[in-house]
């Protein structure tokens, strides 16, 4: 999984969508990768988040390094 803080909006999406996932920064509320390599179990979740992600900063990659999106 790649993400692309520079382009964080802070909407918080990942966060509602993946908890075990991904949390806000205190700071500033962009995105905090919680766990790289999430269990299999929170796939479903991870899917929904790179999917609501306003500014699509959430990029999932297969084994080869093909990025999914």
């Amino acid at each position: 999984m790649l993400v692309d803080y520079s382009k964080c909006t802070a909407a918080g999406q990942c966060l509602l969508a993946a908890p075990n996932v991904f949390d806000q920064s205190a700071e500033n509320g962009t995105i905090v990768l919680l766990d790289e390599a999430p269990p299999e179990s929170e796939y479903p979740r991870v899917l929904d988040a790179v999917n609501r992600c306003p500014a699509s900063v959430i990029s999932l990659a297969n084994e080869s390094g093909t990025t999914l999106r």
